[in-house]
């Protein structure tokens, strides 16, 4: 059984924030060479090298990436265990889900918050793709996720859930549709085609993932060549501010509830060359009990998934 020092794990992370072991001793007030020991002792429990020593200072290896961004987690859980019983502070509900980009999520999202009792809560909501939704859950920083892949391939993302010990539900499947701008010559088409989409920009996100892939395979899939010009853009507000002024533009998306689209005086459309189906999957740990504020979020996305 390993024994972590949770004083070595600490003097650990801040080498590798600051990147050095000099840095590190200015900022714990501690002698560099007690550090080096505590790293040395760490690294020696565990049985793997943390940081390459360089001229340039501490770098982290593959395996010290992986050890840091767990021993965050553990610090932080520590951290706010310390300071819940010393402070006697009353206990706050928590909510936190990691999910994609899309409208009927976000509006599921805003109605939940509708629901949200007086007493003291917080809430995290972040949308990003599914590898960094995996890895949220993983590292524990977020309780629920819901992931977005093509049906195609559902084997590796089901042997990968099982493997990881998730537990996942569907929750909808759908082909993408296109939104732009109402005065895009697009919309004023009835029939659309991959080929009538050509001389127009598209608005992507530039983060596909499947595991056990080929990241080439992936994005040769996601971002076929028949389209010259993109922009890539990770963040929804700053996508729709453009589709809405730019009306060369358009962007794949899940489709999207009335009320968004006329916000942002958009119109949406399917394109008759597109059969792909993809699946949106809620995830959590295997032994994770959802609470109500988990299952009155899940309330709510069942009922705006009728959009897709």
């Amino acid at each position: 059984m390993i024994l972590l020092n949770l004083l070595h794990i600490r003097h650990a992370l801040t080498v590798a924030k600051t990147g050095s072991l000099s840095s590190a001793a200015k900022v714990l007030l501690i002698a560099a060479p007690n550090i080096s020991r505590s790293i040395k002792e760490l690294e020696n429990e565990l049985g793997i090298t943390i940081f390459e020593r360089t001229q340039n200072g501490m770098v982290l290896t593959p395996d010290g990436e992986e050890f840091i961004s767990f021993a965050s987690g553990i610090i932080r859980h520590i951290d706010d265990v310390e300071k819940f019983y010393k402070t006697g502070a009353k206990r706050k509900q928590k909510f936190s889900v990691s999910v994609p980009r899309a409208c009927y999520i976000s509006e599921a999202f805003a109605n939940f918050s509708k629901t949200l009792s007086k007493d003291a809560i917080e809430i995290f909501y972040k949308e990003t793709n599914s590898q960094r939704t995996l890895h949220n859950l993983q590292n524990r920083d977020y309780k629920l996720g819901i992931i977005r892949y093509a049906k195609n391939y559902d084997k590796y993302f089901t042997a990968m859930l099982e493997e990881k010990g998730f537990v996942y539900e569907l929750i909808t499947e759908f082909t993408y549709s296109i939104i732009m701008s109402k005065d895009c010559p697009l919309a004023k088409k009835e029939n659309i085609s991959f080929n009538d989409l050509t001389d127009y920009i598209e608005i992507a996100h530039a983060d596909p993932y499947v595991p056990s892939v080929p990241l080439s395979k992936v994005v040769k899939e996601e971002l076929p060549d028949n389209i010259h010009r993109r922009i890539f853009i990770f963040e929804r507000a700053s996508q729709f501010d453009l589709l809405s002024t730019n009306p060369e533009t358009f962007m794949w998306v899940s489709p999207v509830p009335q009320a968004t689209l006329d916000r942002y005086g958009l119109v949406q459309k399917k394109c008759r060359d597109n059969k792909k189906i993809y699946k949106d999957v809620l995830i959590f740990e295997q032994g994770y009990k959802l609470t109500e504020l988990d299952k009155q979020f899940v309330k709510e996305l069942n009922k705006t998934k009728n959009f897709t």
